[in-house]
């Protein structure tokens, strides 16, 4: 048994497959430097598909499970690119990447207004105005049209890789 409460987030109205993913412009954090990138020229220079990996701030133990879940399965290698979107500043995701060995880049958003356009935020409890990301996971093409989706209904909540894998075409 947890020792924390699982709590259900409720409905959410995030994009689905055949729809066009919502277009932004964040500062894109690499273990060297952060630049402001838009997501249509990320994946528009991206060969193969491109998996946007919505998590909570960097210092929560769901961020931290995920990131290492998809460092162990090679998502690195197995995705054109995968990117991570969270409601942490670029100097959070900066010691992230620091403290750990992971081979992705990172849009910051410390407003969380990427997570609201997609539909996927969250308000924390007890924290009037703050929110942040479920986790979710889109797959996107060079238009930005999703072909795979998927997104927590409960935090906390992990998907089953093996199933998302074959969702996102990651086999």
């Amino acid at each position: 048994m947890p020792d924390f409460e699982v709590v259900e987030l409720g409905p959410t109205d995030h994009p689905e497959p055949g729809d066009t993913a919502p277009e932004f412009t964040r500062p894109l954090v690499t273990d060297e430097f952060w630049e402001d990138r838009t997501l249509s020229e990320l994946v528009a220079e991206t060969e193969g598909q491109t998996i946007l990996v919505f998590t909570p701030m960097t210092g929560s133990f769901l961020a931290k499970y995920v990131w290492d879940e998809l460092t162990e399965r090679n998502w690195d290698d197995r995705a054109g690119r995968v990117v991570g979107v969270t409601a942490s500043t670029p100097y959070g995701v900066k010691r992230l990447l620091d403290d750990n060995d992971y081979p992705f880049t990172f849009f910051s958003d410390p407003s969380n207004e990427i997570a609201a356009s997609y539909g996927i935020e969250h308000e924390l409890d007890g924290m009037t105005g703050i929110s942040e990301p479920r986790v979710a996971f889109f797959a996107l093409e060079d238009d930005r049209t999703i072909t795979g989706a998927w997104v927590a209904t409960d935090w906390p909540d992990f998907p089953d890789y093996d199933a998302l894998e074959a969702e996102l075409g990651l086999e």
